[in-house]
């Protein structure tokens, strides 16, 4: 933990330096009073580089996110200037980053920033407890949840016999999902993992595809698979495979089975028909999972068929057991730009939806203009 202390801010040694060198004004409050600085003092045991990052890369995401507070930096020791609450909350994150340290994770930009936004949200979970609950590790790497609606997601698959996890792309959706069925495998909590997704593809028809029904098939799957690679050695899924202790096939193959101390994954459930999803959630079987992970905003049913996805939540919305996940923006974990550009296209919809997009307006606009001039 931390030693926080206070000091005179006039008592601060001139050679703290801070990463961005613009403290004008910052350590004065409105009527021009100097704030008092704070000291944190962080324990010797503690690389300073593994809390503030190569390159003071932390301590910047830091100053940028708490633009009131001065930030110095002196051996072990970090100096903080600014409003109250903000200089608390500061030194609430540098705690939950050095609780995350002793757990043995490494700390990066986006967890510090995960963190701030827990911390100003004032959520029930401590950044701490989401950024080092573990679900599986395999080869040295720990696969766990990495944002407040990722954890909340993992918890609820512990506690529900049936989860939809609904979300945009690069939420996790279902990759968390495949490690926890990996878990449950190990903890001999089921006995097979069945992953399975429908074959509706975007823009080709399965039948002018080249080769075998299983050559068609297998690139919808691949993704799963490429998954279980990341969490079970490789050269034993063959074995596994070949037992029926994991299976990946297509939804189709579903049908007339029930499916008993298994863990059931849906993927790309947004691609169903709303019988399709009933056919599914009705194959549970006693001391089953089932998760159904999908984007709602990705449906490539052809025109006029529903997606099972979206009317499923009216129909099983309440029912005890069974839980509905919704994954936004903040919980992409791919590339910085995936989430911006999953809002813009967000903002996109909204207005296409509401009749008001910008370019159909203008559109509309230029015909009007055509007709005044065009009597005919």
């Amino acid at each position: 933990m931390t030693e926080p202390t206070a000091e005179a801010s006039d008592q601060t040694s001139p050679d703290q330096t801070s990463p961005t060198g613009d403290d004008s004004h910052a350590d004065q409050d409105p009527q021009g009073r100097r704030l008092p600085t704070h000291t944190v003092v962080i324990p010797p045991d503690v690389e300073m580089v593994t809390l503030l990052g190569p390159r003071d890369e932390m301590l910047r995401t830091m100053e940028r996110l708490f633009p009131r507070v001065v930030v110095h930096v002196r051996g072990n020791e970090i100096y903080l200037t600014g409003p109250g609450d903000e200089v608390a909350l500061v030194e609430r994150l540098i705690d939950e980053l050095l609780e995350v340290l002793a757990a043995g994770q490494p700390i990066n930009r986006d967890a510090v920033e995960r963190s701030v936004h827990m911390l100003r949200d004032q959520t029930r979970e401590r950044p701490a407890e989401v950024l080092t609950q573990n679900i599986v590790s395999n080869r040295g790497r720990t696969i766990r949840p990495k944002t407040l609606g990722q954890k909340q997601y993992v918890d609820a698959i512990d506690t529900n016999t049936i989860v939809f996890g609904i979300g945009p792309a690069g939420t996790g959706k279902t990759y968390l999902a495949m490690a926890k069925a990996v878990a449950a495998l190990q903890a001999k909590q089921v006995n097979r993992i069945l992953l399975t997704r429908p074959a509706v593809e975007a823009g080709e028809r399965l039948g002018f595809l080249p080769g075998t029904l299983t050559d068609k098939i297998d690139p919808y799957l691949r993704p799963l698979y490429d998954a279980l690679h990341d969490m079970i050695d490789p050269e034993s899924i063959p074995r596994l495979m070949a037992s029926g202790t994991i299976e990946v096939a297509p939804l189709a193959y579903m049908r007339g089975r029930t499916l008993n101390d298994a863990f059931i994954i849906l993927d790309e459930a947004q691609n169903t028909s709303p019988e399709q999803m009933k056919m599914f959630l009705t194959r549970l079987g006693f001391g089953s999972k089932m998760v159904v992970t999908g984007d709602i905003t990705q449906v490539d049913l052809p025109g006029g068929v529903k997606s099972g996805l979206r009317v499923v939540r009216e129909i099983l919305d309440g029912l005890e057991d069974v839980h509905f996940s919704e994954l936004t923006a903040r919980d992409v974990v791919r590339h910085r730009l995936v989430g911006a550009i999953v809002d813009a296209y967000g903002i996109w919809d909204a207005k296409e939806h509401s009749g008001r997009h910008p370019d159909r307006g203008s559109d509309r606009r230029r015909v009007e203009r055509r007709k005044d001039i065009d009597p005919a």
